[in-house]
């Protein structure tokens, strides 16, 4: 039940604002902290490794940030893609960004990229007929082994 309960302190509160705050990296699950922006492990992945890329500022779109904020969001997803594929060898990925509620949006106030890690074969019927999905990694996990990553690629 833990996976699926938000936790006090976000409810009601943009949690891309308040988790770069909190001081337990591990807790909060943010992966790596940069100038302008930050990588967090998907609390509620499409698949295992999952991750996020995200200015602090909380901004709904691209012609938002600034220029080091640009430059940096693209550096943080490229990062993200060199983390995951060092740790835990995808096959491919999906990176993408939903702007805007009725593209996908979960929180449409505060821009993010997607950056699913994919294998051949990956999908399977659960998510098709029963709306499920199935992760074979736990989240705090899966964020030791990419922190591991991190600290071994020296980013």
């Amino acid at each position: 039940m833990e996976y699926i309960e938000t936790p006090e302190a976000l409810k009601g509160k943009n949690p891309f604002v308040v988790l770069p705050k909190v001081e337990n990296e591990r807790e909060s699950l943010v992966l790596y902290r940069g100038d302008t922006g930050y990588l967090i492990l998907n609390r509620y992945p499409y698949n295992a490794g999952h991750l996020l890329a995200l200015p602090y500022r909380e901004v709904a779109d691209l012609e938002s940030l600034d220029s080091e904020e640009r430059s940096e969001f693209l550096d943080l997803i490229i990062k993200a893609k060199k983390i995951l594929t060092h740790a835990i060898q995808p096959d491919a990925f999906n990176i993408g960004i939903n702007l805007g509620h009725s593209a996908g949006a979960g929180i449409p106030s505060h821009l993010h990229a997607h950056i699913v890690p994919r294998w051949d074969g990956d999908t399977n019927f659960m998510p098709v007929i029963s709306h499920t999905r199935l992760l074979p990694t736990a989240l705090e996990t899966m964020w030791d082994r990419l922190k591991q990553a991190v600290t071994e690629l020296e980013l």
